[in-house]
């Protein structure tokens, strides 16, 4: 079995080998942690756009129970070419990762003193830094006035260059998180390079969107169920159609006003004008009749790109829809797709990635990474994460032989079918709990 750094660069090689595909410049990534929605997905969606992606090591990034090291990421940050962009999570650099940077009892001056390495590091190679900070969830943080000051200081830094683009945003916002009012009162002043909207995971798969692919891409919205649009969703604070427009603004898209009929008609609808390439519908799921749902992306399909965000439950999508999708062979023909987190986690990386597309990519590139997101959120989270917990608890699973178990019941469900046929190359924990797994898939032979 190929080990999973030598199958991470594998995953890059045959990104880069269509010769067709005009190469953009190389990036650099530092991830929130060393999940794989915060690591891996972002690195391979940066991977889609061509160029060539600088990403630390897992070992080198924080877990949940050991924050990263920030002296040693800012030394393989000195190590690194600087022949590209930083994309960069500064509370990794910070404060050693998300869940260290509720923790941490550093002073302002401690984590000043770490991230002026990143402002040395843009004064010194000349390139564009896009950066992110996270206001903490609420009641973790132990020191949230020490956190709140940290981000006043870098709307700052932006403000006088240091930053490209720096996105401010905060962490699972349940009732009663001061955090959607301490965003508010730092977006009143910002300047135009700092956004501020809710998120955490998928942040730094819209700051490679914004780097990789600049250019200008027109969205349209589309509800399963548009009259719980207005609705509040949860770990956000505020509704599921601001939700959408702010996470369509992170990644560098522009939605057109009006519903989607000004630009599709409804099902069933006659003298319907498609969109161009470079419009994408965006289908949100937010519940009702799954099958209507399938049928409606069938149709969408027909007329020019989709990409899906399931956002009706948290952290797994709807099994009749996919199955329905997966029956028509239509995931394969999606932009993107997303079903593993949050509501804002799904937005923001299916928008992402869509983008790369938009810009335009390798077709095999493609298909291998919407075989990866199909594998990971909807075999993974929507059907194999309820059979491992039943054999193994989480307690136990330290040291078990839960990847073998889990190769064993993913084994049902692959190959997958997409334009390849892709067969399970391993399964891990990568954080020892059942979470989340990294379901690594081949071409099938």
């Amino acid at each position: 079995m190929v080990p999973p750094a030598s199958r991470f660069m594998l995953f890059f090689g045959a990104l880069l080998a269509s010769a067709a595909f005009q190469a953009a410049s190389a990036q650099t990534l530092i991830p929130l942690d060393s999940r794989p929605a915060t690591s891996t997905l972002p690195a391979q969606i940066a991977a889609l756009g061509g160029s060539p992606v600088h990403l630390p090591p897992a070992d080198l990034l924080g877990t949940a129970a050991q924050g990263a090291d920030p002296a040693a990421l800012l030394a393989w940050l000195k190590a690194q070419p600087t022949d590209g962009p930083l994309i960069v999570s500064l509370d990794a650099l910070a404060y050693g990762g998300l869940v260290q940077s509720r923790s941490s009892r550093d002073s302002v001056d401690t984590v000043m003193a770490r991230l002026q390495a990143v402002r040395d590091w843009g004064a010194a190679s000349g390139q564009p830094i896009y950066a992110f900070i996270v206001l903490p969830r609420q009641p973790d943080a132990v020191d949230r006035a020490r956190n709140l000051e940290v981000a006043k200081r870098m709307v700052q830094w932006a403000r006088e260059g240091v930053f490209k683009e720096l996105h401010v945003t905060w962490d699972d916002a349940l009732p009663g998180s001061p955090a959607p009012q301490e965003g508010a009162a730092l977006a009143k002043d910002a300047p135009a390079n700092v956004l501020v909207y809710p998120g955490a995971d998928e942040v730094l798969s819209s700051l490679v969107a914004r780097a990789d692919a600049p250019e200008a891409a027109t969205l349209v919205v589309e509800y399963s169920q548009p009259e719980k649009a207005a609705a509040v969703i949860r770990y956000e604070g505020i509704a599921l159609g601001s939700s959408v427009a702010l996470h369509a603004k992170a990644a560098g898209w522009q939605v057109t006003a009006g519903q989607p009929e000004a630009i599709l008609t409804p099902f069933g609808g006659e003298g319907v004008r498609a969109p161009d390439a470079r419009t994408l519908t965006l289908y949100v799921f937010n519940g009702g009749d799954a099958r209507a749902a399938a049928l409606r992306v069938s149709q969408l399909l027909r007329r020019g790109p989709v990409a899906v965000a399931d956002v009706e439950k948290v952290n797994t999508g709807n099994l009749r829809v996919w199955a329905d999708l997966y029956t028509l062979k239509r995931p394969q023909d999606l932009s993107s797709l997303a079903a593993w987190g949050t509501p804002g986690n799904n937005l923001g990386t299916v928008l992402a990635h869509a983008k790369l597309v938009t810009a335009g990519v390798p077709s095999a590139s493609q298909d291998a990474l919407l075989a990866r997101e199909y594998a990971n959120d909807i075999v993974y989270s929507s059907q194999l994460r309820a059979q491992i917990r039943a054999l193994i608890p989480d307690a136990n699973l330290p040291g078990s032989n839960a990847p073998g178990v889990l190769e064993g019941l993913a084994q049902t469900y692959f190959p997958l079918q997409f334009k390849s046929s892709y067969a399970l190359e391993s399964a891990s924990f990568p954080w020892n709990r059942s979470f989340e797994a990294d379901l690594e898939l081949n071409v099938a032979k």
